[in-house]
């Protein structure tokens, strides 16, 4: 089964074949990927390398975590599953309520907190 290796702290010089090179010296390297901004095309400084086997990616990890390329210390680990993000951004509503609030009697309730862009309003004088 395929092990999936993420790459951190990379160069930015470092191309998809010197990754894939360096990482074939602990085994056979199935792919090796060299993250790029899409606009610019320049490298984000991580990368991905999926090895053939487990036992590979255990001795990659071991090999090359924390070791120097290009004046930098890589991290080296596996690679976690990629997470579902919402399809228009994060807009999330925030409550200024808490669970604790809700149950207490008394407690304020949003339209009783001031709003402090209309507080800070100079009061106009009446004619």
């Amino acid at each position: 089964m395929n092990a999936k290796l993420y790459v951190g702290n990379l160069p930015f010089s470092t191309s998809d074949q010197e990754l894939q090179e360096l990482f074939a010296q602990q085994g056979s390297v199935v792919s090796a990927k060299v993250m790029t901004d899409r606009y610019t095309g320049r490298s984000r400084g991580f990368g991905f390398v999926e090895m053939s086997t487990c036992e590979e990616a255990q001795q990659a990890i071991s090999a090359f975590h924390g070791s120097e390329l290009g004046g930098r210390a890589l991290v080296v680990n596996e690679a976690r599953p990629l997470e579902k993000k919402p399809l228009y951004g994060n807009r999330a509503q925030v409550s200024n309520i808490t669970p604790s609030q809700e149950e207490s009697p008394g407690s304020s309730t949003p339209d009783q907190i001031p709003n402090a862009e209309v507080d800070s309003l100079p009061s106009q004088a009446q004619t």
